[in-house]
């Protein structure tokens, strides 16, 4: 039986990406929620989407607070064939109530200093009350494990939870310069602060086999999967001597000539009834069928018996792994890390209603601690102490920003990930190849101006993933989205702006072929991923001097 223990992952990556790459959050601030595109922005949010772009803020100091709400459901369909219910569609729920994005810019002639605090991966809390899968699937191996050793069994239950929260902060300081009105530029520097938490359990798993042998209360109801096999433990390690005793037994009646006489009709050589009933239960104990029972006779029997002591403790031995494989599990457990990233921009005005901004950010290596806490196992995966990869892919972005009209702006960006440059399986040791191509997103929006102080915008993102089979499972998938946004500017005064966005995506489902083993068999299953997520937001510019 797969040990039970594994259930546990340490690979469930629990972030709030609603746009972004495979780990990284480019959803920063509430202007993007309403338009979808700001890699060419020349607004305070340019602190993280376009360092150089600050320089177009002109004199003064300025600041922007921004938040997010966010809520996803992701959804795994999985059609197992053991799984109670199968197909059996599990669901997540992940909500960040709050997802911050702080910025503040000092220009001072031709030079400026800005900075930034957000989330730059995770951000938010994922619970899947009814487990995954993952968790399920060796739970219902118990039923056919069971009926193969010729148990009587047909449910399985267990209480399951798990929550897995993640939050990246990048702390950001950009230093900029602007050599004209058409060329600046900007050099900085993010470090980012990383923590996975896991908190879960597994209790009370449970099955209903009937077989009073191991005890009259299993008769088919509802037990503690451990009790059970602590009780076929203590049982078939009791049954060497009684195997030993049954064939010496036996061997006054062989020496006696009827050694060829059927087992089954032992009361003609004067057999009691309960003697051979007793013998029948050994050789079923071992492991003999229905029909080679009532094909033994009484020198085959004594045969049998005499080399049933090996099997019957080989069989209490297994009992006893069961047993421990189905204790309660708890699960408390923290991976902490910190890495940077150099970034560096450039902003390009050829002419006055036209902008342009790019950026790259270097790869941050990431190398997390695991933190298994007192009282508490690693669920067989985590190890206290253990180092895991979770670097940053770095990014190649661009964006553009044009007015036609005064009061009307279209905008367009694009964001290219290094996927490949960057080791997935978090291991040091394996070399899973998880990416087939680099993740690219690319993003239109529009801004209309309906008076001096209220503007009105909308956005659409869209995100091409290129990972493969290998990185995709029922607690870290990627898929292909399509997101919408909207909102509303309103200028207060000279020295206020409130933004106000919200933003809905739609993600295109996936799905996984793989090989479940059941035993030593190889069972094919299909899992289909799905989610969908929404944003509201709210933020505050605020803006000193000239």
């Amino acid at each position: 039986m797969k040990k039970l223990l594994t259930i546990f992952a340490g690979t469930l990556i629990t972030g709030c990406v609603i746009a972004g790459g495979l780990v990284t959050n480019t959803n920063q601030s509430v202007r993007y929620t309403r338009l979808q595109s700001r890699n060419g922005s020349t607004a305070i949010d340019a602190v993280y989407y376009n360092p150089a772009g600050v320089a177009k803020l002109g004199n003064g100091i300025f600041i922007s607070i921004n938040n997010q709400t966010i809520g996803q459901k992701p959804t795994v369909l999985n059609n197992y064939a053991n799984l109670t219910g199968s197909p059996k569609e599990y669901a997540g729920k992940v909500r960040a109530p709050i997802f911050p994005g702080i910025y503040a810019a000092v220009n001072l002639g031709n030079f400026s200093i800005s900075a930034g605090v957000n989330p730059v991966g995770g951000g938010g809390g994922a619970k899947y009350e009814d487990g995954l899968p993952s968790f399920e699937m060796p739970l219902s191996d118990l039923v056919p494990l069971l009926q193969s050793q010729n148990i009587p069994t047909t449910q399985y239950s267990a209480d399951v939870f798990f929550e897995g929260k993640s939050i990246y902060f990048g702390y950001q300081a950009n230093l900029g310069s602007k050599r004209n009105d058409m060329l600046s530029g900007a050099a900085g520097l993010r470090i980012v602060s990383a923590k996975n938490s896991y908190n879960g359990y597994l209790n009370d798993i449970m099955v209903n086999p009937n077989f009073p042998a191991f005890g009259a209360q299993y008769n088919g109801s509802m037990v503690l999967a451990k009790d059970f096999f602590t009780a076929g433990a203590t049982f078939f390690t009791g049954l060497p001597p009684q195997a030993t005793g049954a064939a010496t037994q036996l061997q006054p009646i062989i020496d006696a000539g009827y050694g060829g006489v059927l087992l089954a009709n032992g009361g003609t050589v004067g057999m009691s009834s309960a003697a051979i009933q007793g013998i029948q239960g050994l050789l079923s104990a071992k492991g003999l069928t229905t029909a080679q029972i009532g094909a033994a006779t009484i020198s085959t029997a004594q045969g049998e018996l005499n080399t049933a002591g090996p099997v019957y403790l080989a069989k209490a031995a297994a009992m006893t792994v069961y047993a421990n494989s189905t204790q309660n599990v708890a699960v408390d457990v923290e991976e902490t890390g910190m890495g940077y990233s150099p970034i560096l921009s450039a902003n390009f005005s050829p002419m006055e209603n036209l902008n342009i901004g790019i950026k790259y950010e270097f790869k941050t290596k990431l190398e997390l601690s695991t933190k298994v806490f007192e009282n508490k196992t690693g669920g067989g995966v985590f190890t206290d102490g253990e180092k895991v990869i979770a670097d940053m892919p770095a990014m190649l972005a661009a964006g553009v920003e044009f007015r036609p009209i005064d009061r009307l702006m279209v905008t367009g960006s694009a964001n290219y990930y290094f996927d490949k440059d960057v080791d997935y399986d978090g291991s040091a040791t394996e070399n899973i190849n998880m990416i087939d191509k680099n993740f690219t997103e690319v993003a239109l929006g529009a801004e209309l101006g309906l008076t001096n102080n209220v503007r009105v915008s909308a956005g659409w993102l869209g995100t091409f993933a290129g990972v493969n089979e290998e990185y995709q499972n029922d607690q870290r998938f990627d898929l292909n989205t399509n997101s919408f946004g909207g909102g509303i500017g309103c200028r207060i005064t000279p020295m206020i702006d409130i933004n106000l966005g919200g933003q809905y995506t739609f993600y295109k489902e996936g799905t996984r072929n793989f090989e479940h083993m059941l035993g030593t068999i190889p069972v094919p299953v299909r899992e289909t991923y799905n989610k969908n997520a929404w944003v509201v937001a709210v933020g505050v510019d605020l803006h000193f001097g000239k």
